[in-house]
């Protein structure tokens, strides 16, 4: 027999783990030319196909702070998007049967990376093996909401 409690524990669990991974996800925007300078600095060997391809990012979005500051202003939104979506999730937190739609929405989006992926990726020149980095977001986001939806399905038949 399930525990009503235990199940409760279990779903609020994961719920901040993904809200967590979400939140960290976002503030990484902020931050993107600094990042983009550590990562190539101590962290990718240089001459590779990642390397090559992140350098020019690096370069581009330097240039873009330097010359175009305002146009960072959309990676500020990005950020924030995932902080304002991760307080979606207040909701199914609180009353996990009543807000299970929030749970659905989220499975959605994550679905709807991978199109945009690869529908986007190619339009923007993003190298194939970067639109899969981009895909394995969604892929890995919707693991946990499936889990969490499971273990409110599970409630909802002790309710």
């Amino acid at each position: 027999m399930i525990n009503k409690a235990k199940q409760l524990i279990k779903i609020r669990r994961w719920i901040l783990f993904f809200v967590f991974a979400l939140i960290i996800s976002g503030l990484t925007a902020f931050p993107i030319e600094t990042e983009l300078k550590h990562l190539l600095e101590c962290c990718i060997p240089e001459g590779n196909i990642l390397s090559n391809w992140l350098s020019k990012m690096y370069q581009g979005i330097k240039s873009m702070n330097a010359n175009y500051p305002e146009l960072a202003y959309g990676f500020d939104w990005l950020a924030f998007a995932h902080i304002v979506i991760g307080l979606a999730f207040i909701g199914p937190y609180r009353d996990p049967v009543k807000n299970i739609w929030i749970i659905d929405w989220a499975i959605l989006a994550c679905i709807g990376v991978i199109p945009l992926a690869l529908i986007a990726g190619p339009i923007r020149s993003i190298p194939f093996w970067w639109i899969l980095i981009d895909c394995s977001f969604g892929v890995f986001g919707i693991f946990p909401l499936l889990r969490v939806r499971y273990l409110i399905k599970q409630l909802e038949k002790l309710n």
